[in-house]
């Protein structure tokens, strides 16, 4: 999943594609360095961000979803695109402009009409794990046990969302590195993910560029951490993680190549429309 952040404000790329055009550019790009899905953003979800509303928002992401799925022609082809958003408007009037996934970092906390969008579109929904919003999520990094507390908080999320119509095989759990974590909960996540993956949903890991990353390294511009990123990338799928959501689309191709001809039996085909269905459903212990 190539990160095509539409914003002024990210902490990484912030205002690199100011205009649909060099955004449509980024994507070309992104595709052909091996990118299946794109994920587009017009809400910074940074530390600290300022938030925007509905419109706002809007009038970011639908040009860029519009030209690109322009430039893939009449016969349907070119990228899955994923819309980076918690709110419901904006999921709904991206999935009827041609989006084919919903990303969404507060997991239907922020705005549960989401989840009833998501369940009428029958469409993928990848559902992260976060606490409190970009304002608030620093001071609610406090864990007993993080593995244990965010698989928990997923399920929770996981049937809340089955309750408003979502199917199970929809979605996509994300442990959401960075997001009301320290540095320590991010590795101790990433030494975990195999018992979250357990529980039989697809998992996307995001630690593209993150500061969890420039903490271990010392590395404090984020656009340097790119061999840390790609670390972490290969542990996440010795761990079973299904997806991988990044900035520098071809190196990290490339690792999770190697990775996978290592530790996998047989590499992985390409996208889908959505995610296969957890082996029982949802968890029991939801």
């Amino acid at each position: 999943m190539g990160v095509l952040n539409l914003t002024p404000d990210s902490f990484s790329d912030g205002g690199r594609y100011p205009t649909p055009a060099a955004a449509l550019r980024q994507a070309r790009q992104m595709v052909a360095q091996g990118a299946d899905l794109l994920d587009l953003g017009g809400q910074s979800t940074r530390p600290g961000a300022t938030e925007i509303n509905a419109s706002e928002e809007l009038a970011r992401v639908l040009p860029v979803l519009e030209l690109i799925r322009a430039s893939a022609g009449s016969g349907g082809g070119g990228p899955l695109i994923s819309i980076d958003t918690f709110r419901a408007p904006v999921a709904a009037a991206a999935l009827a402009a041609g989006a084919h996934w919903i990303n969404d970092v507060s997991g239907g906390r922020r705005d549960a009409g989401i989840l009833s969008v998501v369940a009428e579109f029958g469409c993928p929904y990848v559902l992260m794990h976060s606490r409190g919003d970009s304002r608030s999520m620093d001071g609610l990094a406090a864990y007993a046990d993080v593995v244990a507390e965010v698989r928990e908080e997923l399920l929770r999320a996981s049937e809340a969302a089955h309750l408003a119509g979502v199917r199970a095989d929809q979605l996509i759990w994300d442990p959401g590195l960075g997001f009301a974590k320290t540095t320590e909960h991010n590795l101790a996540l990433l030494r975990g993910l195999a018992d979250l993956r357990r529980e039989g949903f697809p998992l996307l890991v995001g630690p593209s560029r993150k500061r969890f990353i420039g903490a271990v390294l010392n590395e404090p511009r984020p656009r340097a951490r790119l061999w840390g990123t790609a670390a972490v990338c290969a542990q996440a799928i010795t761990q079973g993680a299904d997806l991988l959501r990044v900035h520098d689309v071809a190196p990290i191709v490339q690792t999770a190549r190697m990775v996978d001809a290592i530790v996998r039996s047989s590499p992985p085909g390409p996208a889908r429309e959505g995610p296969e269905a957890p082996a029982g459903g949802f968890s029991a212990n939801a």
